[in-house]
């Protein structure tokens, strides 16, 4: 990459320099139209981003036009549409690829309507919706294409290639192929909040906890997603990944979707065979709920199926918990009621589990009470809007459990053990229940 000018690091950095940064080569005829915003130090409120972001947009010139792939952030407009004008003419661009629509990837696209409103615009079958509300009553003016895998867009002697990968991490995600020159463009995919000038990862600083970072708290969550993703993009030629966001990999790129696969990988199927996972964590004030936790794991260790683990959450850090919790498939919570709530350490794990996918994974609940009790419903609630099934009502003793409520929480854990092995005998429901 040839050096860039002092005007040039000033329109990367700073959305209102009136200085005309140029675009830069990624490789024949595809040139880096985005923006830097190195000041950034929060993203979507969730991440970090100790050394900034780019907005990465890309052109493509073909023979018979040139395709505009994504754009940028509102505030970097002028910054993205200089480089597009010294890239090419707005009578020249064809086609508006627009992987995703999220606004660090749209905020320029109303404006590039403007200047050429002849384009037409590419997106996945999710991504009109997304597309009609970006646009409103302006939507039907212009020339909307959905696109799907398998999808072609010819430029003449370019012709790019569609890949829907919903979920990663919006419903409209997709990536699009450039097909003679083995360019993979992924939008959020293979991602990551790294800012540097020098854009191609065989050049930047080392930017390995800025991706890892980027794929915990974007992309896990979707990690059946980014399975299915992969899918599609490990049979490809892949000679460069050219995300949205961070360094582009030009250098050894399939390291890349290789380490994308050790990070979606299952480690503890390995482990477990065919048995299931329950995982059981409890704080205890005066050793109660702890009681009760030592008698559920007892029932449920019975049952030669399931795994059992038991964890004393008060420790404090719970943190280390959230890849246990990923690949198990069932969980108890024991928690006391302290001031008609749970505690904290219980709270602030529940909290960590929107990283990860816990759709129809078991949950439980468990506790001692003083007074009332509300900690046990209050954490069966929360994990019902996790989407985990909770097929045994919770369990809940005032203050110190006797031997014989301690035979309830064996049977307890039992009965868990056998909701997870599919052994559970079927059980009447009390209508009272439902109200």
């Amino acid at each position: 990459m040839p050096p860039l000018t002092t005007s040039d690091r000033q329109a990367l950095g700073n959305p209102r320099s009136t200085a005309s940064p140029l675009p830069v080569s990624v490789t024949d005829r595809v040139q880096w139209i985005g923006a830097l915003d190195p000041q950034l130090r929060n993203f979507d409120i969730i991440l970090r981003t100790a050394n900034g972001t780019s907005y990465n947009a890309y052109a493509v010139r073909g023979s018979n036009g040139v395709a505009v792939i994504d754009t940028v952030k509102q505030e970097f407009t002028e910054a993205f549409l200089a480089r597009l004008e010294a890239a090419a003419g707005y009578d020249e661009i064809t086609t508006l690829v627009l992987n995703h629509l999220e606004p660090d990837h749209t905020g320029a696209v109303p404006e590039l309507l403007e200047r050429a409103p002849h384009v037409e615009i590419c997106v996945s079958p999710r991504g009109v919706q997304v597309l009609r509300a970006l646009l409103k009553d302006r939507f039907d003016e212009y020339s909307v294409r959905v696109v799907r895998t398998g999808d072609t867009i010819s430029l003449g002697d370019r012709t790019l290639r569609f890949l829907t990968t919903p979920y990663v991490h919006w419903p409209d995600t997709q990536c699009t192929y450039l097909e003679e020159q083995d360019l993979l463009f992924t939008c959020d995919l293979f991602g990551c909040h790294f800012c540097d000038e020098r854009l191609f990862n065989d050049q930047v600083g080392d930017f390995r906890f800025s991706f890892e970072y980027y794929f915990e708290h974007i992309m896990r969550p979707f990690k059946r997603y980014v399975i299915e993703a992969l899918d599609l993009i490990e049979p490809l030629d892949i000679a460069m990944i050219a995300p949205s966001h961070g360094p582009i990999l030009r250098s050894h790129p399939r390291e890349y979707i290789t380490h994308y696969r050790r990070l979606v990988k299952k480690r503890l199927a390995s482990e477990v065979g065919e048995q299931k996972s329950l995982l059981i964590f409890y704080v205890s004030a005066y050793g109660a709920t702890a009681q009760m936790a030592y008698a559920v794991y007892a029932g449920a260790a019975e049952n030669a199926g399931v795994r059992v683990s038991l964890f004393d959450l008060q420790v404090g850090e719970v943190t280390p918990f959230v890849d246990l919790i990923e690949e198990a498939d069932g969980l108890a919570f024991g928690t006391p009621t302290i001031n008609g709530d749970a505690v904290k350490t219980v709270w602030d794990l529940l909290a960590g589990l929107v990283d990860i996918d816990t759709k129809g994974k078991l949950g439980a609940a468990f506790g001692s009470y003083g007074w009332t009790g509300e900690a046990v419903a209050m954490v069966e609630a929360r994990m019902q809007g996790l989407k985990m099934r909770v097929p045994e009502k919770g369990l809940k003793i005032k203050l110190h459990p006797t031997e014989e409520e301690l035979e309830c929480c064996r049977d307890f854990g039992r009965r868990l053990a056998a909701q997870l092995t599919g052994t559970a005998e079927p059980r009447e429901i009390d209508f009272a229940d439902l109200t």
